[in-house]
């Protein structure tokens, strides 16, 4: 099983209130590098020029799933291939470089201008890529970008969110702008032209990667939440292959929907309550309704569950969040 995670970062992220993904707005463009060395290395490690990328955390302390996953990745060992679509600070963990620029803010109604090569370029390498594959992202702001795509194709179903309580307001409302500023009130068809206005660059390469992996005959599995949901939604305009979102149990009782919406697009839905306990801040926030998804987390929980495993990833858990943030945290 080799683990593949879209990393990238939009300008969306920095619209107050949209997202939870970093300790303060200005630590956002840091988060899915961190992610990345995360995963790959068990910390950020510094790049031969320069400092290391702060841990992230919420502005309450929730840490970042990748912390999850790379417990996880430590229980039962799996590959890990990141791929760069739009990184906004250079990462030290090693990535394929998909030609990505960081997503413009989905309020201007073009957010990924090389939509096309962006995702053909993903589509390429995700024919190339042994499988079966679990397929994650971490980009702050997803889950706004995610409703563009799925309001610019002309579905209604809900999304997520980082926070605690859903902005989900705040998200239509600057979606609506973006729709509008790229003349596509009415919707399009186009899947290209839906991430090229109110989409971002993580989102169009896993559409790419997902769709190149399955015209390959690979088996492919959706490693997350409403934002996985809305690269099935483009991914359907090109594979009825099977495909499977699995995700966690914080994001599917946070919203209702979300079986309808994996039905409406013909996707199976895998759901994993990973059986945290409020006694450890590196799981408490969670249960308080934070974080719920990302870096992949629902697909190796999955994969924990499978295993029987699950016991010795929330030991893991603690292990690897007090190696990353030590005396910062420990108490919910």
């Amino acid at each position: 099983m080799r683990l593949v995670l879209v990393a990238g970062t939009t300008r969306t992220a920095g619209i107050e209130g949209i997202s939870a993904a970093g300790a303060h707005p200005d630590l956002l463009r840091h988060t899915p590098s961190a992610d990345a060395e995360i995963l790959t290395y068990g910390r950020p490690v510094a790049p031969p020029e320069g400092e290391a990328h702060p841990t992230p955390v919420s502005p309450t302390g929730c840490p970042t799933p990748a912390v999850v996953t790379r417990a996880v990745r430590e229980v039962l060992g799996f590959d890990v291939t990141v791929l760069d679509a739009g990184l906004g600070a250079p990462s030290s963990a090693p990535t394929v470089d998909l030609g990505a620029v960081p997503g413009n803010d989905v309020r201007e109604g073009r957010t990924v201008p090389d939509a096309r090569g962006v995702f053909e370029r993903a589509r390429r390498l995700g024919a190339s890529l042994p499988g079966p594959l679990l397929v994650g992202e971490t980009v702050p702001g997803g889950t706004t970008t995610a409703l563009g795509v799925l309001r610019a194709l002309g579905y209604d179903h809900s999304v997520c969110s980082s926070l605690p309580d859903n902005p989900l307001d705040l998200k239509e409302r600057v979606v609506a702008e973006g729709l509008a500023a790229a003349g596509l009130d009415d919707g399009t068809g186009d899947p290209i032209r839906a991430v090229r206005a109110v989409g971002d660059p993580v989102l169009t390469a896993v559409a790419g990667l997902v769709v190149g992996a399955s015209e390959a005959g690979t088996e492919v599995t959706l490693a997350g939440g409403t934002q996985l949901v809305a690269a099935g939604a483009l991914v359907r305009h090109w594979s009825d292959a099977p495909l499977d979102v699995a995700t966690t149990s914080f994001v599917a009782d946070a919203t209702p929907d979300l079986a309808t919406a994996c039905a409406d697009l013909d996707l199976s839905l895998t759901v994993t309550d990973p059986g945290f306990t409020d006694d450890h801040v590196a799981m408490a926030r969670y249960l308080a309704g934070e974080g719920k998804e990302g870096v992949g987390m629902g697909g190796v929980l999955a994969l924990a569950d499978r295993e029987d495993s699950l016991p010795a990833v929330r030991e893991r858990i603690v292990t690897v969040y007090d190696r990353l943030l030590g005396d910062e945290g420990g108490e919910p």
